[in-house]
């Protein structure tokens, strides 16, 4: 007489057990990559974008520095003038903002309303006695910045001067956000800015 053997009984491995099935499922590696990309997606685009955001603030930031280095140099040299009188070079104060807008068009972008009347690139020109008169700290009071002292008073031949270009950089990205905003637009309960300083000081030439 010939005895029979069941090898399925109490195999976990074989199809239709209950514990195989969930054993199989655990090893089984289909579709873990698209599932690990959807999880690790989020904060992987959050801080290539946060990377990318402090890249052009920063850029951003030498951008308007050269621009008013080039704007001084003009200045300096006679070939913009503050003085109606000199009618070949002089420019307004909407002239020279609107000039300087050109210097920063690449990245910044300044309409029509904010060269006639400015709500984020502020410019303050004025001249001064001695270098020792002028001011070395930002007017920024409770994270506002305070633009009551701003002035368009470019001096003449062999006068001390200062240029001092002030830009709010909107900061987009959360994460960034807190760690480099340090100005807000009046009416905002929170930092959302970073504030871009440049300044130029110097003495005009002799210029007739």
């Amino acid at each position: 007489m010939t005895s029979y053997h069941d090898d399925t009984k109490g195999d976990a491995s074989k199809p239709g057990s209950g514990s195989g099935s969930w054993t199989a499922l655990l090893r089984s590696r289909d579709g873990a990559a698209a599932i690990e990309f959807a999880i690790l997606s989020f904060p992987y685009f959050l801080i290539v974008f946060a990377i990318l955001e402090t890249f052009a603030a920063f850029a951003a930031e030498q951008l308007v520095a050269t621009a008013a280095d080039t704007m001084a140099r003009q200045l300096r040299t006679g070939n913009i003038s503050g003085d109606p009188g000199r009618t070949a070079t002089y420019l307004s104060e909407t002239e020279f903002r609107a000039a300087f807008c050109d210097e920063i068009s690449i990245m910044i972008s300044c309409s029509d309303e904010e060269i006639a009347t400015p709500s984020k690139l502020y410019l303050d020109v004025r001249d001064f006695t001695t270098f020792a008169q002028m001011p070395d700290d930002i007017p920024v009071v409770s994270d506002v910045l305070d633009v009551s002292t701003f002035d368009y008073s470019p001096g003449g031949p062999k006068t001390i001067n200062m240029l001092r270009a002030y830009y709010h950089w909107t900061v987009i990205t959360d994460l960034v956000r807190p760690y480099i905003t340090n100005i807000r637009m009046p009416g905002e309960e929170e930092n959302t800015g970073y504030l871009i300083v440049a300044t130029s000081a110097f003495q005009n030439e002799d210029y007739p």
